[in-house]
């Protein structure tokens, strides 16, 4: 349980909705959220996991992790996006 708590954090800070809210969305779809990101979303998204760890390391609530996640999601997609060297590789 606290998994799946731990990976609606990191879900909604960067897809903005939870694994259930993404499966209801799309039912007739196969798999999970990951299933159908791109490249970029899942590095963004292992480097969230990562510094989600650190956050709840150092006491924050869910509430302040999910609000600093989502900041650093934002930041890292428009560097990751606006990268020419990336573009080149996707």
């Amino acid at each position: 349980m606290v998994y799946a708590n731990e990976a609606d954090v990191l879900n909604v800070a960067l897809f903005g909705k939870t694994a259930k809210e993404w499966r209801d969305e799309n039912s007739k779809k196969e798999g999970n959220i990951r299933d159908y990101s791109d490249v970029t979303q899942l590095v963004v998204l292992a480097n969230l996991e990562g510094i989600n760890a650190d956050l709840i390391r150092r006491g924050l609530s869910q509430s302040e992790r999910l609000i600093q996640l989502n900041q650093i999601a934002i930041v890292q997609m428009e560097s990751l996006l606006d990268n020419k060297s990336i573009k080149k590789l996707l």
